[in-house]
Formats: structure tokens, sequence, C-alpha cells
């Protein structure tokens, strides 16, 4: 379960009622239709969720089926309360595995620009994509990689701690997500 924004708007880094050394912190396991659920509160946001529906369907089509992302930036905040202004995107890192039969990671990523490289995923998807291999033997350049994204998202740009999400990359999951977000934003039309 996602918790609530806190009294600085932002998810909590540790889960409220839990001692600041709880495992039970960021990133906050949760289903991709437990995110829409929670996050779709605005047009500007549903546009964003839409958006990131059909990356992950991208990436579903070009064989990105086994892995999980992290889901963070201002979408992940009340930016509506802090800055009075809404998000313009998500920002995402892609744990994945390589699709079968793809071994050379850097032309996989070079045939697919828009899912790969930040500035084309914004423009298409509003999603702020990055990605990172995983299933191969850990290598110490990993290990800094994986401290470098939590470090960079467990911190608002003012120093202020934060937590994120973790949704699993699941086809079915994405399904389940587009119906829920499909009723919520006809609930929001009727209103």
């Amino acid at each position: 379960m996602i918790p609530a924004w806190n009294s600085s708007a932002v998810l909590p880094p540790v889960r409220p009622g839990q001692a600041g050394h709880s495992p039970d912190r960021s990133p906050y396991s949760a289903s991709l239709s437990e995110v829409v659920q929670r996050f779709a509160t605005s047009p500007d946001r549903i546009v964003i969720l839409r958006g990131l529906l059909a990356y992950r369907t991208e990436l579903t089509r070009v064989g990105i089926t086994d892995g999980f992302q992290w889901l963070d930036g201002s979408f992940m905040e009340h930016k509506e309360l802090l800055l009075n202004q809404p998000p313009n995107d998500v920002d995402v890192v892609t744990f994945f595995n390589l699709p079968a039969g793809i071994t050379d990671e850097q032309t996989f990523v070079a045939q697919n620009p828009d899912l790969f490289y930040p500035d084309r995923s914004k423009l298409r998807f509003h999603v702020d994509a990055y990605a990172m291999l995983i299933g191969n033997a850990l290598e110490v350049s990993d290990v800094q990689q994986i401290s470098y994204w939590y470090s960079m998202w467990s911190h608002r740009k003012n120093g202020l701690w934060k937590g994120f999400v973790r949704v699993d990359i699941s086809p079915n999951e994405d399904q389940i997500a587009g119906a829920v977000l499909d009723q919520i934003e006809q609930e929001q039309q009727s209103l």
C-alpha cells in the first residue's frame, strides 16, 4: 500500500509508525492499478498515467516483460500543493532483463530510442525514462548505479527525504490498470 503524502506533501521515506531503520520503507511496492487509483486525481495526471501505460505497452512490444520499475519525480509528490502547478511527467527507472534472443544491450537500446532516451520518452510518453539491465552478475558499477538512483530519488532537490514507488513489469497488470484509469476518467468527466 502506498502511504499518504506527509505534511511536507511527499511520500514519507519510511512508512508512518515504523522505526527509522524499519525495512517497511521506500520504494513502496504497489500494483500499477494502485498507482492509478492513488494518483489519477486530475486531468493532467490522467494524461501522464496514459503516457506511462503507453510506455509500458511499448516495453512489452519490444519484449521487455521481466523486471520492475521505480516511479518518482514530482508526479509522486503533491506538486499542486507544493508549487501550485501540476506535474509534467513521471520519472521512471526500468530495471529489466533483455528479451529472449537479444544479447547486445547497446544495439537494443539504440534501436528503441523512445524507450531509453529521456528526451524522447518525455516527448512521446510524458515519462522521464531511464533503464538498468538486471539479470547479470552484479558488478561494482551496478551497485554504484543503483545507489545513485536511490540517493537521487530519496530526496527532493532541497534535501528533504521522500519516498517513491516500485511496480512490477506486467502486461496483465497494465490492462487492469488501463481499465481502472478509464473508469476514473469517466467518473471525473461526469462531475
